[in-house]
């Protein structure tokens, strides 16, 4: 079984967490403007309570976006670094995709919209249809105002529910998603001990890249070069 380890700053809380031996080590803390202090100490920590060295990594997964800019660049780097330096490679992990395995995880919901606050008045924002920790992503990730938000056409009678910080801007998502939500989460982060379990999986499918390779996902740089 591998072992991995995956890193998260991409919005006001940092986390790292180990998986090793179908068991996941985590630590997650609310810490703005504190992640490149508070980030290596975590690895640490996890590390060490899981009794292991670095060198026992067999990959390293970091949250790749969307989310805050300094905060990918942060967890980005870090796990390059790392990367490098243990020869290891690089999986990259959706916060989106994190935010809905978490909704699934924790309360067994199954179509799930993940949305994070973009600023200026835009939301980054998925859907999923999530099944025995299974997830099958039914709106791909984008970026726009929360007031052209629409539901996935086929699925508009399912039950869904909005997790993450997008859903702070409720009064202005359109009342057909208003009346189609049965419940909001919007305080839930991504977080690294959800994305290590999406790393584990892709890794034993055989993914994962060479570190150089590795790049965050900003979502609102590829919205602006296909507009120009």
């Amino acid at each position: 079984m591998s072992t991995l380890l995956a890193l998260d700053a991409s919005s006001s809380a940092c986390s790292c967490a180990v998986w090793h031996e179908g068991e996941v080590i985590s630590r997650f803390a609310l810490t703005p403007r504190e992640h490149t202090r508070r980030l290596m100490p975590m690895i640490d920590e996890v590390l060490a309570e899981a009794g292991l060295a670095p060198s026992d990594l067999d990959a390293l997964a970091y949250g790749r976006g969307p989310g805050s800019f300094t905060g990918l660049r942060i967890a980005a780097g870090v796990a390059q670094g790392l990367a490098f330096g243990l020869d290891r490679p690089l999986i990259g992990v959706s916060t989106l995709e994190a935010l809905a395995l978490a909704a699934h995880r924790q309360y067994h919901l199954r179509y799930v919209i993940p949305a994070l606050d973009a600023r200026m008045n835009e939301i980054y924002v998925a859907a999923y249809h999530c099944h025995d920790g299974r997830l099958v992503r039914t709106l791909d990730e984008t970026v726009m105002p929360p007031e052209r938000l629409r539901l996935p056409a086929d699925l508009e009678d399912a039950d869904w529910c909005g997790v993450g910080s997008g859903w702070s801007l409720w009064d202005s998502m359109p009342t057909s998603v208003q009346a189609a939500l049965n419940q909001r989460l919007p305080d839930m982060q991504p977080d690294a001990a959800d994305m290590v379990l999406l790393a584990a999986d892709d890794f034993e499918a055989g993914g994962g890249q060479p570190a150089h390779e590795a790049v965050p996902i900003y979502l609102r740089d590829r919205v602006a070069w296909q507009k120009r």
